[in-house]
């Protein structure tokens, strides 16, 4: 029997049928495993869609459709074509005007890029983020959205009122991704003012001519309030300009801006005394140049909004004569009245626009955090 010898040319045809047998095999098997995604997609909801689904390459944001929801739009000339959409941009559909007031749909003032806000209801489908004025939802929810929330869209609830000004609807207890208020643990904070670093034409700010001692200006008239006790009291001692509806005073706004200046003192006292809640009675005096005399919250809450030279808080006195015989004697010493200003040498209040301003952060917020939330509890929450 004759042996076989392997010889080269042997190997070498071999390993060209070895090649060309796995080159046909891979040709025409097709394996049903899908190899996983190499990682978390931290991205927006538009990109999400294609992080999600992997292999579809067509789906890179959710489809643009153009129903309509029910109600009409407060201005036509907002409405927002889709090609007007840039391909990243975080869309912040305002559901409902705060009270019925509009503002600028741009972010640009606040030097914030990537958000496309709007009023459109036919983007709802489409929207990142939706935001409802708790003032103007109805109680039985009929001006809500009807139909289903997007998967990657988050609602934020906003209010600019204090717990005594606002009156609950259970149904929103759990309805929520995000909270924007003015409290500071709100998931977006927005409040009544911002001191901010002056510029070197701030720096010429002079403080107005003054030739009343303490003003207060206001409509809401509470007997059991502590602010109409307080007022009550104070008034013993020392003379104070009463202006508003509350006293048949009624100003307009060009009167109480050319009031407000010539004070020296200015009852910043809040209607409710609430964590946080402190508006714009005490921005307005600021602005102007007028030293505020706060009621509210502890002094330490407004310290963590204002520097703690810049007002006067009553809780820094005993009785209301206490703080009456300290605002006689910064009348009658100037150099220690202006020491209530040394705060603008590098600070000024701006007072905020809140509604645009919390579209604008609630995008900004939505750009920084892209995974799913939900605030459970409004109710305890905000009312306790």
């Amino acid at each position: 029997m004759a042996s076989f010898v392997l010889k080269p040319q042997h190997i070498v045809i071999g390993c060209v049928i070895a090649l060309s047998s796995l080159c046909v095999f891979f040709i025409y098997y097709k394996p049903d495993i899908d190899f996983p995604l190499a990682g978390f997609c931290n991205r927006a909801p538009t990109e999400m869609v294609q992080c999600v689904q992997g292999n579809d390459t067509q789906s890179q944001s959710p489809t643009l459709v153009s129903k309509q929801h029910g109600d009409q739009h407060y201005n036509n000339n907002n409405i927002i074509q889709d090609a007007d959409v840039g391909k990243n941009d975080i869309i912040v559909l305002i559901w409902m005007w705060p009270f019925g007031f509009q503002f600028e749909l741009s972010c640009r003032e606040l030097n914030i890029q990537g958000c496309h806000l709007t009023d459109d209801k036919a983007l709802y489908a489409n929207a990142h983020v939706v935001i409802f004025h708790h003032r103007d939802i109805h109680g039985d929810l009929s001006n809500m959205p009807k139909e289903p929330r997007p998967w990657f869209q988050k609602w934020v609830w906003f209010n600019m009122e204090s717990p005594a000004n606002l009156g609950r609807i259970p149904q929103l207890n759990d309805l929520f991704n995000l909270t924007s208020n003015y409290r500071l643990d709100s998931t977006i904070p927005v409040p009544y003012l911002a001191v901010v670093p002056v510029t070197r034409v701030d720096r010429t700010f002079k403080i107005p001519a003054k030739d009343k001692l303490v003003c207060w200006i206001v409509s809401n008239w509470n007997p059991a309030a502590k602010r109409v006790q307080f007022y009550t009291e104070l008034k013993k001692h020392i003379n104070i300009e009463p202006y508003g509806g509350a006293f048949d005073r009624h100003i307009n706004d060009e009167e109480f801006l050319a009031i407000l200046p010539s004070c020296k003192f200015y009852l910043s006292f809040e209607n409710s005394i609430y964590t946080d809640y402190i508006t714009e009675k005490l921005a307005n005096p600021m602005v102007v140049g007028t030293v505020p005399v706060v009621l509210g919250p502890p002094r330490k809450n407004y310290e963590a909004h204002v520097p703690g030279d810049s007002f006067i808080h009553v809780e820094d006195f005993e009785t209301p004569k206490e703080l009456a015989d300290r605002l006689h004697f910064l009348d009658q010493n100037h150099s220690e009245y202006m020491r209530y200003f040394d705060w603008r040498q590098n600070f000024e209040v701006k007072r905020i626009e809140f509604g645009h301003y919390a579209a604008c952060e609630t995008c900004v917020y939505v750009q920084r955090h892209r995974n799913y939330q939900a605030f459970k509890g409004l109710d305890k929450w905000y009312w306790g």
